[in-house]
């Protein structure tokens, strides 16, 4: 079953009622997700939902409406709404008159899925969630915690300037947590990531991360860091896991570069941007070291996809090149304000929310060492991964972040292991002093990025590798 007519007849409406361009989306996506603590599945979660949503832009008012009803006679209705609200919309001044052009696309598009992870019985998933969280507990875990969600989404998008575009798109994760309490102290460890790892993949990609065979090993860690040395404060070279630099590079780059924040369209959430555009292509973001990309057609990752909910083609671009700031994450709206010629990175959560700017795959390109390589370079510092907590303003500039292990790195050698590691910093500064990177990237998944009002949660990734930093401030207080 295909959704291209209802969707149609929605932008016909809106045409047909004054507007000057319309398209529409219609969204089915189900989901599932579970978690298990201690040896015992607590929640078991299903949703689907399905609806149209069509953006009508009448003189330079945008309007939007949505609907659960799929049927044809509700879908006009929903276009000649977007109109009216559209035409209101106009009437207040200084608001986007263009959008960059577009070539109408008639295509399909699907991720890669090996095995469907709603094929999967429940009872081989609630297995390996209690297995993951009995082989913790039996680590020497207080508390044991593992979780997995599973997203299957497809999509049928219409635009009044011939779009024809249908995709479907199933992503997944799973991770795992290992606590051990102390006297008036808790340590956490959690693999592979904080929040887990996601992606734009079938279930292969949970059985590739091996929840069973890395618990035991969370376990002795988080034991070990309740009397592990405090991580000592000061300034002094810091070594940087891919994981939590992922969140580095989500945090201090991937939001500062959002076009609408930038303009000052998006603020009330999380603040706007330190970015000016009268220097794109000249500022100078950090070492020559930093190549970052804005990459939706990386394989896998959880920001990926074959076009975005404008109907743009997923293209690589780079936001920053040898250091140098260069490009931004926009949609066709915003890129027409600002003279740019590009769009492609507007996505929304869901049939009735409106598409807005968000992050799709922002990464590091590889560098051309090893984690080893780096450490042995290294005569004093301390290497820090997996993320504990972070914090930064609302123009994406200054910091911190802690992490849930550290190791002292002397003469070039891993040392002993230290709790409780943080560091602070100011994007640009702390960007520019990146002196190494390593060539050993994954595409972290960041399933649960939160932006605008209403709130919209955003499904993200970020290709990382391990990296050193000179002259970083550790031991933050909160």
């Amino acid at each position: 079953m295909t959704h291209f007519d209802e969707a149609g007849a929605a932008v016909q409406a809106a045409l047909d009622a004054g507007a000057r361009y319309a398209d529409a989306r219609v969204m089915v996506r189900r989901s599932e997700a579970m978690s298990a603590r201690d040896g015992d599945v607590e929640d078991l979660g299903f949703d689907e939902s399905a609806g149209l949503g069509v953006r009508a832009l009448v003189g330079s008012g945008w309007g939007f409406y949505a609907v659960p009803d799929l049927s044809e006679p509700s879908a006009r209705a929903a276009g000649r709404r977007a109109a009216q609200i559209a035409a209101a919309s106009a009437a207040v001044p200084g608001l986007p008159a263009d959008l960059v052009p577009a070539r109408a696309v008639v295509a399909s598009w699907a991720s890669d899925c090996v095995v469907d992870p709603l094929g999967v019985p429940l009872s081989d998933k609630g297995d390996l969630l209690v297995r993951a969280t009995e082989a913790a507990k039996a680590a020497g875990a207080d508390v044991a915690e593992a979780n997995y969600a599973i997203w299957d989404t497809r999509k049928w998008f219409v635009s009044s300037e011939g779009h024809r575009i249908d995709q479907h798109i199933r992503e997944c994760g799973a991770g795992v947590t290992a606590i051990a309490i102390g006297d008036g102290e808790v340590q956490r460890r959690s693999w592979p990531s904080h929040r887990g790892q996601f992606g734009t993949r079938g279930w292969e990609l949970v059985e590739e991360i091996d929840l069973v065979g890395n618990a035991p090993r969370m376990a002795e860690e988080a034991r070990a860091l309740l009397t592990a040395p405090l991580c000592p404060s000061g300034e002094t070279t810091l070594v940087l896991g891919g994981e939590q630099l992922a969140l580095q590079i989500h945090e201090s780059v991937g939001h500062a570069i959002e076009l609408d924040r930038i303009l000052g369209w998006e603020a009330a959430f999380a603040g706007t941007s330190w970015l000016d555009l009268s220097r794109l292509g000249s500022l100078r973001y950090g070492s020559e070291l930093m190549n970052i990309t804005i990459d939706p057609t990386f394989p896998g990752a959880l920001g990926s996809f074959g076009f975005d909910d404008e109907g743009t083609p997923a293209v690589k671009r780079h936001a920053v090149r040898d250091g140098l700031w260069v490009g931004v994450l926009a949609g066709r709206d915003s890129a027409a304000i600002a003279g740019l010629d590009y769009a492609g990175s507007v996505r929304s959560d869901g049939w009735s929310r409106l598409p807005m700017v968000r992050m799709t795959n922002v990464g590091l390109e590889p560098g051309p060492h090893t984690l080893d390589e780096i450490i042995a370079a290294t005569d004093d510092g301390v290497l820090m991964d997996v993320n504990r907590s972070w914090s930064i303003d609302d123009r994406r500039l200054n910091f911190q972040f802690g992490c849930e292990i550290g190791y002292e790195i002397k003469n070039g050698k891993r040392g002993r292991m230290l709790r409780n590691p943080t560091y602070t910093g100011i994007g640009p500064r702390f960007w520019q002093s990146m002196d190494m990177l390593s060539s050993e990237t994954i595409a972290w998944g960041t399933p649960n990025c939160g932006k605008g009002q209403p709130g919209q949660i955003g499904h993200t990734g970020h290709p990382a590798a391990p990296a050193r930093f000179t002259n970083v401030r550790l031991g933050v207080r909160g």
